[in-house]
């Protein structure tokens, strides 16, 4: 186990630089840097959707229950980047989703991983589980899969697998005005208490589902 708890460093997502930048975010080369997290984005052929990512402070061989992960020394980036074009200002959270919760989640605790809570509550889209780990300033969410997607995949007997992300955006409604109608969901109530979330639609023509969601409350 790792001596300090893991962060996050880059995810790998099968979109082209074209993509983001037609959604209003600042492309430098190949990456676009949100908050501390760099996002690669390696096309096609780095698989689909969110493929993989890299975390500081894990061991070589951690074996995140089928999450594709590597070891990085980088440290965070001198100077991060305030805000996007389109006003997305940070990373809240990367969503991933297992059949297994408990699995998971001892497999991410094995890892190093800095478990801050199960949520034993259904969400509206019918998860019944989550876990959540803190990655730095971003949250690992881990969805349980409902029974009914269990058994259309076949069992238990799967590992888990990154689904998408989460991106703060302080004005909600000034976002969405900005992507438009047609690539955007209207602002609604978020789960969260006090926070309002958007949802990117298929025509935005990114690689993977991306909510906008805004900061949280301060305490």
């Amino acid at each position: 186990m790792a001596a300090t708890a893991p962060t996050l460093d880059e995810l790998t997502v099968a979109d082209s630089p074209a993509a983001w930048r037609g959604c209003g975010f600042e492309v430098a080369g190949d990456t676009c840097l949100v908050g501390e997290t760099r996002i690669r984005l390696s096309g096609s052929e780095a698989g689909r959707g969110l493929a993989a990512w890299s975390l500081r402070d894990v061991a070589d061989d951690a074996e995140l229950d089928g999450l594709p992960t590597s070891r990085s020394e980088r440290p965070p980036p001198a100077h991060t980047r305030t805000s996007h074009p389109n006003g997305v200002t940070g990373l809240d959270h990367v969503v991933a989703i297992t059949p297994d919760l408990d699995r998971t989640v001892a497999a991410l605790e094995g890892a190093g991983l800095d478990l801050r809570g199960v949520r034993e509550e259904p969400t509206p889209a019918g998860a019944p589980r989550q876990a959540f780990f803190r990655l730095g300033p971003p949250i690992l969410e881990v969805v349980q899969e409902p029974p009914e997607a269990i058994e259309r995949g076949g069992g238990t007997n799967r590992p888990a697998f990154f689904w998408g992300l989460a991106l703060v955006a302080p004005d909600l409604d000034a976002t969405v005005a900005f992507l438009g109608g047609g690539r955007v969901s209207e602002a609604r109530a978020a789960v969260q208490p006090g926070r309002r979330i958007a949802t990117l639609r298929r025509a935005a023509g990114l690689a993977l589902p991306v909510a906008l969601i805004t900061p949280r409350p301060a305490r």
